[in-house]
């Protein structure tokens, strides 16, 4: 890849849907990802306030016995109505995108960086769409996945609902997007149309015409 200032670019779409393995070949490209789980992650087990704010709203249930936390526990909870999940962001957010904006801001300060990438699900309902130069959408069926939350995360059908249920209706999500990469053909199929989607976002400049891939 030729480098050039940063690019900012937002890979986002349902959960389940294969922007993470979009983003792998984004990676693989040169890009630097970002990815909001990890960050996330990051708040939920290491910020003792945070902690300590989720025990209050959620009980000690979410807590082995170890004392550390559950995050399979937790997700039951949040998710389980539009109110829990919604105590949950309310939580979490403000330091998650205190840290992820302030890891962008550091890496601006570089010179001929290149792409770098927001993998995250809730880029829109975050309002971080504003501050990105291209985003990706990627679009997958429903029951590919719930399959997927069952296969790689041992979600129940039901709990695999409430997450799908309790994100931003896609379509609002997809007339933002600059390119839509549709996950229905599998893996190899997935990762060639991210490579396509790549050649073009190298050659683009910041424009918000969407763009089928």
């Amino acid at each position: 890849m030729i480098l050039r200032p940063m690019i900012l670019i937002g890979v986002t779409g349902g959960i389940a849907c294969g922007k993470t393995e979009v983003c792998k070949v984004l990676r693989r490209k040169g890009a630097i990802i970002l990815s909001g789980d990890e960050f996330g992650k990051e708040v939920v087990e290491k910020n003792k306030k945070v902690r300590n704010q989720l025990v209050r709203t959620f009980g000690r249930a979410i807590l082995n016995k170890n004392k550390t936390l559950n995050r399979r526990k937790l997700g039951q909870l949040a998710f389980a109505s539009k109110e829990s999940k919604d105590k949950l962001n309310k939580i979490i957010h403000p330091y998650l995108l205190e840290k992820l904006k302030k890891r962008i801001e550091n890496l601006r300060r570089r010179r001929d960086l290149g792409l770098v990438v927001v993998d995250a699900a809730l880029i829109v309902e975050w309002g971080l769409h504003n501050e990105l130069d291209h985003i990706i959408f990627v679009e997958s069926r429903r029951e590919d996945k719930i399959r997927r939350l069952h296969k790689h995360r041992g979600y129940s059908r039901e709990e695999a609902l409430d997450r799908i249920k309790s994100q931003l209706p896609e379509t609002a999500k997809k007339k933002l997007a600059n390119f839509v990469i549709i996950n229905d053909k599998g893996l190899p199929e997935l990762k060639k149309k991210a490579e396509k989607v790549f050649s073009r976002l190298v050659g683009t400049p910041p424009t918000r015409a969407t763009q089928s891939g």
